[in-house]
């Protein structure tokens, strides 16, 4: 479930950590985070919730494609073919992510948060996300609207929404095996 844009902007970081972390433990899953425009927010918004080192011990901030490459794994055919928005490179960091640190699970974050680096393919606002562990991914992408700081923020947001829907999918299958 994506939350409209309205709704997305109204949701508390702090809950959606801990929401997260709550699942995280019940689970016993580990998260990691690959970001690149979003700078470290999503793992600066999971480790905010006290104990989030149960779940969450390591995260990868990949800005240049050089980081993404030699600590993500992510080949620098995919990038200088697609670029670093796209769905092949943020697949590739959730899954360099997820074996890179043992997690059970990862998000990925690329986009253009702006003011500049916009082009006609890929506009300001534009940022890809990506879900999954090293054997699937499930990317998905999203025109944030507003100044760099509502792009990135947006973005952490949809981050954990997206990590918590996918762990509400694997409780769901453990509860019907």
């Amino acid at each position: 479930m994506v939350p409209s844009e309205t709704s997305l902007k109204n949701l508390d970081l702090t809950l959606l950590a801990q929401r997260l972390g709550r699942l995280c433990k019940q689970l016993g899953v580990e998260v990691t985070a690959a970001e690149s425009c979003t700078g470290g927010g999503v793992a600066s918004a999971i480790t905010s919730t006290a104990g989030s080192s149960a779940y969450f011990t390591t995260g990868y901030v990949t800005y240049a494609n050089a980081a993404k490459t030699r600590l993500l794994g992510v080949p620098e055919a995919t990038l200088a073919e697609h670029g670093a928005v796209s769905e092949e490179v943020v697949n590739a960091m959730v899954a360099g992510a997820c074996r890179e640190s043992g997690a059970g699970l990862a998000v990925a974050v690329s986009g253009v948060a702006g003011p500049d680096g916009g082009s006609d393919a890929k506009p300001v606002g534009t940022v890809w996300l990506a879900w999954g562990d090293t054997a699937a991914q499930e990317a998905e992408c999203f025109h944030f609207p507003g100044d760099r700081q509502a792009v990135r923020e947006q973005a952490v947001r949809q981050a954990l929404v997206g990590l918590e829907a996918r762990l509400n999918e694997r409780e769901k299958a453990s509860k019907t095996h």
